[in-house]
């Protein structure tokens, strides 16, 4: 347990405020919603909900939902008996069986498909499967951990994921926040990272330099903190002295200032130059006055109802998402 909260690092306010809503929805046996982009942690959180809730004796079973096909899905997860198909030379019991009394994690539960969907909403419903070739009903006791860097009510709206099963899914929900909005994380990160890699390869000596600091520092972290990691795994690696200056990756920032200053046409850059304003205006001010909307919308001189707006909007966090399940 001490090693899975060692890789939750961060002192950032949009971080702490992330592991204090995790710490409380831990307690509290219902299914969760995990979001956030690609590389941000989600299934790290996934094993801290775990371990640190009722079931933290019990297996953790992951499973990533992209690799479940048709075809195959009902006995990936719920099993079968042998001779059930022609590939069943023996019975399996299925990942549901084999995270039963503790937690199965479904990740990218955006990429299942409309009969998956189908399936899936069944067993929520009903907490009860039946084997692929089975004859009596089973009764699950499991908890069920999801997660999506999709946008999900944007895939119902758009007609791809079943608004029923949302439903089912987002009981609680824990937003992982993107690295670019965690202030000086990635550098608690970045030394933390190579503190690790010092004991596993034997560098004790082997440090991030001043130029590197000040790279970390600077780019825009667009795979988050898994990008963080693999960056400083090879730059570690390939680092032929005692300093890490990260010169391997500089191109980096070239490229990110690159995409993100190629707007398609005037108005688009307009828009892009008006909403990046906005969000950092108002997360500086949320920042400032510790998630506290009232007290933020005065500072900006707007009214509370129009500044929680753009709060919205943009999906930043706040005292009342700390406080609530």
């Amino acid at each position: 347990m001490s090693q899975l909260h060692s890789n939750l690092v961060g002192s950032s306010q949009t971080f702490q405020h992330t592991l204090k809503r995790l710490h409380r929805l831990a307690g509290i046996d219902a299914t969760v919603l995990i979001t956030g982009e690609s590389g941000t942690g989600k299934e790290l959180a996934a094993r801290a909900l775990h371990y640190l809730g009722q079931q933290s004796e019990k297996p953790f079973i992951p499973v990533n939902c992209g690799a479940l096909s048709d075809t195959l899905l009902e006995s990936e997860l719920f099993g079968h008996e042998r001779g059930a198909f022609t590939d069943a030379k023996q019975s399996y019991q299925g990942l549901v069986g084999e995270a039963q009394g503790g937690t199965l994690f479904m990740d990218e539960v955006d990429t299942l498909s409309p009969k998956a969907q189908a399936a899936l909403l069944r067993f929520l419903q009903e907490k009860t499967y039946r084997r692929v070739g089975g004859q009596g009903q089973q009764q699950a006791e499991l908890r069920i951990l999801v997660a999506s860097n999709a946008d999900l009510s944007r895939l119902v709206q758009k007609g791809v994921f079943r608004q029923d099963l949302l439903y089912r899914l987002n009981v609680l929900n824990l937003n992982m926040p993107p690295l670019r909005q965690r202030g000086n994380d990635a550098i608690e990160l970045a030394q933390h990272y190579v503190k690790r890699l010092q004991v596993q390869y034997q560098e004790p000596h082997r440090h991030l330099h001043s130029t590197a600091l000040a790279f970390i520092r600077q780019y825009h972290w667009p795979g988050n903190v898994r990008e963080l990691h693999s960056l400083l795994l090879r730059e570690f690696l390939l680092c032929e002295t005692n300093e890490m200056h990260c010169e391997e990756s500089r191109h980096l920032l070239a490229d990110n200032a690159t995409a993100t200053n190629e707007p398609a046409d005037f108005k688009a850059a307009k828009a892009q130059a008006v909403a990046a304003f906005e969000r950092n205006y108002v997360a500086k001010l949320l920042n400032q006055t510790g998630g506290n909307i009232s007290q933020a919308a005065r500072l900006a001189g707007q009214d509370r109802s129009a500044f929680g707006k753009l709060v919205r909007k943009y999906g930043l966090r706040t005292q009342e998402d700390t406080l609530s399940p």
